[in-house]
């Protein structure tokens, strides 16, 4: 049977199926290069995750072994001190409300932080935790208003009271250098065996 000549539409057709295979190829490339653009942006999102994580290890840490110190040691040492020396009447009653004053907002601080620091924890650990923004909004803003307040109220006036005796500074001073002493490793205490 003699061959007949191929029609101009088979031929046609012929090459796009030809053309086919490689507009597959051609839409393949366009995904993995999608895709590729995505990962090139990977390093610049890592970034601020690491540094997330980094804050949140710092906080955690900075809380327990800076912040809930510093409140113990004015609650056990500055508060005290400054109270026994205030001279009884007026002086020694707003004393006294100030320092009940700043321990409430102790305790106020230290209760909203336990209520961030196990989300904290998580990030630290590069695991996924939900932060409250405003939680932590709030945390930041009062304490920056508790410190603002001590500086301006409650340290210069212990500062007054405290230098009309200069033993009563320097009682508070021995006190506090004493507590931030670390103990030396090998160190023998006397009447310790």
């Amino acid at each position: 049977m003699p061959r007949t000549p191929p029609v101009a539409t088979d031929v046609a057709a012929g090459q796009n199926a030809i053309q086919q295979p490689l507009n597959q190829f051609s839409n393949c490339h366009e995904g993995i290069l999608r895709h590729l653009d995505g990962f090139g942006e990977l390093p610049a999102l890592l970034a601020p995750v690491q540094r997330a994580r980094a804050i949140a290890e710092d906080m955690v840490r900075f809380f327990r072994q800076a912040v809930f110190e510093h409140h113990a040691e004015e609650e056990r040492e500055l508060f005290p001190a400054v109270l026994k020396s205030a001279q009884p009447g007026d002086e020694k009653t707003r004393v006294q409300q100030l320092i009940d004053q700043l321990t409430r907002e102790h305790r106020d601080v230290e209760k909203q932080w336990a209520l961030l620091e196990p989300a904290l924890k998580k990030l630290a650990k590069g695991q996924p935790a939900e932060l409250d923004g405003a939680a932590i909004g709030k945390l930041v803003a009062q304490y920056q208003a508790h410190a603002r307040f001590e500086e301006a109220e409650f340290l210069p006036l212990s500062h007054d009271i405290l230098d009309r005796n200069s033993n009563h500074m320097a009682a508070l001073g021995l006190s506090l250098h004493i507590r931030h002493l670390k103990p030396t490793v090998g160190h023998v205490v006397r009447g310790s065996p």
